[in-house]
């Protein structure tokens, strides 16, 4: 017995899968959801950028954090302590809420790291000028959606 006898054989495709008709489907299965096999829905721009946003914020309150602990630290002054302890989760919770709450979410991180900003210029509160650009973007983005057409993708 060898081994590719314990294995399916492989079938190839001469037409890509979106291209196949599946007539195994009603209308009633299509409306539950995605067959098992098919491949994920695209996401949408605004989840794209509301990611960057939460990679750019949480790396510059990495360096904030560490700034504030460090062997030469900066004053812990309220700036400081918003850009330290406030960014990154709400960045994150732009991306678990839904479309309508995260539009209202993507704007108070905004104004969250707006205020930082502004408050910590001088030390550490320019690391956060690229989250907030992406923020932006991403606010943008959503208020360009059309949230019933465009379900959001579950967070992976």
């Amino acid at each position: 017995m060898a081994i590719p006898d314990h294995f399916p054989r492989r079938v190839s495709r001469s037409s890509p899968a979106a291209e196949t008709t599946d007539t195994t489907t009603t209308p009633d299965t299509q409306a539950a959801g995605p067959a098992v096999g098919s491949p994920p829905a695209p996401a949408p721009s605004s989840v794209r950028w509301q990611r960057a946003a939460l990679l750019l914020c949480l790396a510059a309150q990495l360096i904030t954090i560490a700034a504030l602990i460090g062997a030469d630290p900066i004053p812990a002054s309220w700036a400081a302590l918003l850009l330290a302890i406030a960014p990154a989760p709400l960045a994150a919770a732009t991306l678990l809420v839904p479309a309508p709450a995260a539009r209202m979410t993507v704007v108070v991180t905004g104004v969250v790291v707006l205020v930082g900003i502004i408050g910590q210029i001088t030390h550490t509160g320019l690391f956060f000028v690229p989250g907030l650009a992406a923020l932006v973007m991403a606010a943008l983005r959503l208020w360009g959606e059309e949230p019933h057409l465009q379900p959001r993708p579950a967070v992976r």
